[in-house]
This record gives C-alpha cells, sequence and structure tokens, in this order.
C-alpha cells in the first residue's frame, strides 16, 4: 500500500520524556525532617477538635456581644473587636494545623531554643515593649499585639518534658533540679515584673504538675510548693497595692469604690441574668458598668445574657474538654509525650478554673482570660496551637523508654554529657537479654545482673 507524502508530513516522533531532576538527600531530609502527614482516625482527637470547634464558636459570638459598649467608646464599628478576633482566630487554626502536622521528636529536640526565644521576647518587652492599662506586656508588631508571656506557657510545656526525657535521672537531687529548671524561674521572674502575677502561677502549676506526673518524689514537691509560699507572700509582703487587691475578694463590699466594685458589678450581672438571661445581646454591664467585659470578665456577660443555662454550658464544654484531653493522656503510649498532654491539660483547666472563680468571687482577681472565650490574639493562637499539638499527641503510637525521675547522686556537667552520648544496644538486643534474664530467673539460676543500687547511673538502663 503506498504511503502519501502527506500522511508522512502529520506523522511524528514520539517525544522523550525528559528525564527529572533528582532530588538531593539534603533536600528530603528537609522537606521530611520536621513536617508529616496530617493524622487522622483516632477518636479521642475528634472529640478533642469538635469540642474545641464548639468553644471557639461559644467564644466568638461572646465577644461579638460582650465587646459591644467597648467598639462603641473606641470610636469604631460596633463589630470591630469581633472582626480582629476573627483574624486572631484564623492565625490559631493555621497554627493549630502547623502543631497537629510537627514531628513530635524533632519538635522536642527544639525545645532548649524555644524556651531561650521565649525567654528573649520577654526581655524584648522590658526593653521595647508597649505599656496598656499599668502593665507592660506587649510587644507591638504592626500586625497584632503579640504577648510574650502567653508564648512562654507552650515554651514551658515543651521544655519541661524535654527536661525529663534527658535528665529524669537528675532531677531527683534538690540542687541539679534548681540549675535545670533555671530558664523557667528566668522567665517567671520576667513575667512577674511586667507585672502579670496571674499569668506566672499558670507557668509554675504547669511545671509543677507535669513533674509530679513525671515521678518526682512527694518531699521534693513539698519544698516547691513551700518555695514558692514563700516567694509570693514576700512579693505580696512588697507591695501592698497588690495584696489589698488580691485580697479584696474576701470583703468585696467593704470597698466598692475600689478593688470591690468590678466584682460587686460582676455579681449583678450574674444575678440579673437568673436562668434564661436577658438575652443575646441585651446585656446592661457591658455598657461602661462593668470593666474589662470582653477579656477577663466575659464570663459574667454571659451569664447575664444567657442565665444559669449559658454559664452551666461552658462549664459543661470545658469539662468535655479535661476529659478528652485526660483520656489522650492515658492512651499515649510513649511516656514523654503524655508529659505534653499533661502540661496542656493542665494549663487550660487551671485557667478555665480560675477565671471562673474569679468572677463569682470565690477567687481573687488575677486577669487570667478564659480560654478561647476572652479577646486577646496571642492567647487565642497560642491555645489553639496547644490543642493542635495535643491532637497531635494523640494520634502518635511511638514507645519511649523509662524516665520516671528518680533519686541519683549529684552529676556534673561534663558526666552528663558522657552519658548522653553513650550508645545504647538496640532493641532487639536489650529484648533478648531481659528475655534470658527472665528465663535465667524460672531456671532458678543466679543473676549476674547487679543491684539497682550498685549500678554506675553513667551506664544506660
Amino acid at each position: 500500500m503506498a504511503i502519501r507524502s502527506k500522511d508522512l508530513r502529520r506523522t511524528r516522533s514520539p517525544k522523550r520524556p525528559r528525564p527529572r531532576r533528582a532530588e538531593s538527600p539534603r533536600a528530603r531530609e528537609g522537606l521530611g525532617a520536621l513536617l508529616q502527614p496530617l493524622p487522622r482516625g483516632v477518636a479521642t482527637g475528634r472529640v478533642l477538635l469538635l469540642v474545641t470547634s464548639l468553644l471557639v464558636t461559644f467564644g466568638t459570638i461572646a465577644v461579638a456581644s460582650a465587646s459591644e459598649g467597648q467598639a462603641a467608646a473606641n470610636g469604631g464599628s460596633t463589630w470591630s473587636i469581633m472582626v480582629h478576633d476573627i483574624v486572631y482566630l484564623l492565625f490559631g487554626v493555621f497554627a493549630l494545623y502547623v502543631m497537629a502536622r510537627l514531628r513530635l521528636d524533632r519538635l522536642l529536640s527544639c525545645a532548649p531554643l524555644i524556651i531561650a526565644g521565649g525567654i528573649g521576647l520577654l526581655l524584648a518587652v522590658k526593653a521595647i515593649g508597649v505599656t496598656t492599662n499599668g502593665g507592660k506586656r506587649w510587644l507591638n508588631l504592626h500586625v497584632i499585639f503579640l504577648q510574650p508571656s502567653e508564648l512562654f506557657k507552650l515554651c514551658a510545656v515543651l521544655f519541661v518534658a524535654w527536661l525529663v526525657q534527658q535528665h529524669h535521672d537528675e532531677l531527683g537531687n534538690w540542687r541539679q533540679l534548681a540549675i535545670w529548671t533555671l530558664p523557667i524561674t528566668i522567665g517567671c521572674g520576667l513575667i512577674v515584673i511586667e507585672p502579670d502575677l496571674g499569668t506566672s502561677s499558670v507557668v509554675v502549676l504547669i511545671v509543677f504538675a507535669t513533674l509530679a506526673v513525671g515521678g518526682l518524689a512527694k518531699r521534693m514537691l513539698v519544698r516547691i510548693a513551700l518555695l514558692v509560699l514563700s516567694v509570693f507572700v514576700v512579693y505580696m509582703t512588697s507591695k501592698p497595692y497588690s495584696a489589698r487587691r488580691f485580697l479584696s475578694f474576701l470583703h468585696p463590699n467593704t470597698n466598692l469604690l475600689g478593688g470591690g466594685y468590678q466584682l460587686q458589678q460582676s455579681r449583678i450581672g450574674l444575678g440579673a441574668g437568673g436562668v434564661g438571661g436577658l438575652g443575646l445581646g441585651h446585656s446592661r454591664e457591658k455598657w461602661g458598668l462593668l470593666p474589662n467585659p470582653h477579656t477577663d470578665f466575659i464570663f459574667a456577660i454571659i451569664g447575664e445574657e444567657l442565665g444559669l443555662i449559658g454559664t452551666l454550658l461552658v462549664i459543661s464544654l470545658f469539662i468535655a474538654f479535661l476529659f478528652a484531653a485526660i483520656r489522650i493522656a492515658q492512651q499515649c503510649t510513649n511516656s514523654v509525650y503524655r508529659l505534653i498532654a499533661v502540661g496542656i491539660t493542665t494549663w487550660i483547666a487551671v485557667e478555665a478554673l480560675i477565671n471562673i472563680a474569679s468572677v463569682v468571687g470565690w477567687w481573687a482577681v488575677t486577669g487570667i482570660p478564659l480560654p478561647f472565650f476572652s479577646y486577646g490574639g496571642t492567647a487565642l493562637i497560642t491555645e489553639l496551637a496547644a490543642v493542635g499539638l495535643l491532637y497531635n499527641v494523640a494520634h502518635d503510637r511511638s514507645h519511649s523508654r523509662d524516665v520516671t525521675i528518680r533519686q541519683h547522686r549529684i552529676t556534673n556537667f561534663r558526666e552528663t554529657l558522657e552519658r548522653s552520648t553513650t550508645s545504647r544496644p538496640p532493641p532487639r538486643q536489650r529484648a533478648a537479654r531481659s528475655s534470658r534474664a527472665s528465663q535465667r530467673g524460672r531456671d532458678g539460676a543466679p543473676s549476674t545482673r547487679p543491684p539497682r543500687s550498685l549500678r554506675d547511673p553513667r551506664r544506660g538502663r
């Protein structure tokens, strides 16, 4: 069959595929070393996200209603503060997504650098911070006002978990514990100077709870509690105004025009709400009667507008969050990551408890916000980042060696470095050794392993 020249012109040779440029191992390491695919499938993680979504949605509606008076006083739109809160919420959702994808081992290895950065930001506040309502706590980034004391809570959670992981055999000694927790002490001191006694107390409680779960001896915990109480008494003695303000909740009716005014107006708002409330948006306290209605005392506005039903709904959501977080900590197979879950759970639960107790008059007004509700950009972003980290922990299935804090002799830093660089036998070899030891025990043969009291603490266990 003849082939025409026209057909030959149309015939094209197939294109050869261009060889793809091989990706360097360093690039692959950089892309996959820090991030992982978004984990999914664990029921406790889904429950955590559901409860957090309800808290954030309810909180945004509450801020929109409680901030009307303040927005009008500022001369802006009625919903200007709510718009800013939504912008902060978008940043917080992005932070949650990033923290949920981070590799926990890589993040934990960076904990010393993270807390060093947190201390650096606190020093920057001391140098060039913005003063508002008598407190120097913010950095003006021209996009948002950053509050480093809120970021320091997350830094403390990560650093204490790293500390227990790397130095659990030294923290049982008082001197070693004081040395290794020095960054936490410096950070809390800088926060107290701002002044912000409430935030520093939350950081102390986070560290205390994490060390307690990590296995710190009871007598050491008692010593820490007595030391913190002594520092608190000295601070109150040197600051008579702070002492009077802190103790005003014991006698709120003695100084209604001073320290007791805010608590009195909060109680009036809660009482006016009754069972069903005055209706969403119909609060009277937010129009100049109650200071800080959309920040520290937003719970009082919720009680005034939605009544007892609304306040019980908020408390129920926080209880659901607490149970979901505790369940995540219980199911965690890695004891180091369990400490992260304990720190975050303590953080959210303590702040919610102290804020609600302050609003109803059961505790002093310390300026601690209500998590996911009170207006505050850095607080909301950091809290959502902590939720993302907790969601990440819920999906982790790694295992860790025993990192329980025990009493050991004092070691110097050279011995610490030598012990950290000593290579441990592979897991299969350790399992074989343990199986042989158990077999010898069943056969009645004496074990050649020395007792715990005679072991060299520099060697791996």
